[in-house]
């Protein structure tokens, strides 16, 4: 069987900061008695890693001949017809998380391990993400790096004392901005922001500060020596993501985000467009707005994607095309390839 665009299942998080915007701006229907703040759109997660699990968490797909059958185990059948040239991680795992966030509440000041840390804690994995900001409530902001000249005992004090968000970049947010968080640096998304998330495929999350918030009448866990082995006090300052953009007729890409684990661009397209899709590697695309379709040879139906879906565009297909039927914009992640030798 050949192989055409999947999209797949979300897996619904619920959390104690999250909120219904899912279901208000993105139109996933969600349970009303419940805080959810996560939807992810693709995941493929090794057993013991996920909620403990003696099984692969792994994306379910919902459409066409494949529909009940995991992203794992496609990876395990078509191998590089759907993941192509692109690594996969030591445990076969498809190498990127994708989410949507709903913050209603400020997430905790947090920070994810570097590959030095990750690499000698088993258990651990590394994670760098990118947030590219939807929607907001006014006045939201989020917080991201510590300010010039931090130390480490510096900032051991301020968590201390309760005090360590003053040691926090803190930046006002608008819809379109995108932010690059790579491993080791402290971060939150504030409350109010509803983002979309690409990142590593990891679970590994170090707490310093929870808001003094309270869940089941306790205080959530800190994780605050395993934070400040992690965090980066360096005081360099990261290269700037430079944004590029190209324009067409019908088209336009800006790039947001370059890193040694994905890239991500913005992609409009105006209504009516029908072209080859032109890629020989995977490619994720999370629909932000407008409906569009993708038809292949051999399959019956084109593939409708609309806003809120991710779709996953295997490496290998036969004659995809791609008709927007109305205008689209969506965010594009691609991977970095290895070569053979």
């Amino acid at each position: 069987m050949s192989l055409y665009p999947l999209k797949f299942n979300p897996r619904l998080v619920e959390k104690i900061w999250g909120g219904q915007k899912l279901q208000t701006e993105l139109g996933k229907p969600l349970p009303q008695d419940k805080p959810i703040g996560e939807s992810w759109g693709l995941y493929d997660f090794p057993p013991g890693v996920v909620e403990k699990s003696d099984n692969w968490i792994s994306s379910p797909v919902t459409n066409g001949p494949l529909a009940g059958q995991t992203l794992h185990q496609l990876i395990q059948k078509y191998g590089q017809d759907l993941h192509g040239n692109v690594p996969l991680t030591s445990n076969n795992q498809f190498p990127i998380l994708i989410k949507f966030l709903d913050a209603r509440e400020d997430l905790s000041l947090q920070v994810h391990p570097p590959n030095a840390y990750a690499d000698t804690h088993p258990g651990t994995h590394l994670k760098t993400e990118a947030w590219y900001v939807l929607q907001n409530d006014p006045g939201a902001k989020l917080y991201r790096g510590l300010k010039l000249g931090v130390t480490k005992d510096q900032f051991r004090a301020a968590i201390n004392d309760g005090s360590a968000m003053n040691l926090v970049n803190a930046y006002p947010v608008k819809p379109g901005q995108c932010y690059f968080l790579p491993s080791g640096t402290v971060h939150a998304l504030g409350a109010g922001i509803l983002v979309a998330e690409v990142q590593t495929p990891s679970d590994t999350t170090f707490r310093v500060f929870d808001f003094n918030r309270l869940e089941n009448g306790k205080p959530r866990t800190l994780h605050v020596e395993q934070a400040l082995e992690c965090i980066d006090f360096s005081g360099d300052k990261e290269p700037e993501q430079k944004r590029s953009h190209t324009a067409g007729f019908f088209t336009t890409v800006t790039r947001l985000v370059t890193s040694d684990f994905f890239t991500i661009e913005k992609v409009r397209f105006t209504e009516g467009v029908e072209e080859r899709i032109p890629y020989d590697q995977p490619v994720v695309w999370m629909m932000l707005e407008g409906q569009a379709q993708i038809k292949v040879d051999d399959q019956k139906d084109p593939t409708p994607i609309a806003k809120g879906e991710t779709v996953l565009l295997p490496a290998k297909m036969k004659n995809p095309i791609l008709k927007t039927v109305t205008d689209c914009v969506w965010l594009e992640v691609t991977f970095p390839t290895q070569t053979s030798s």
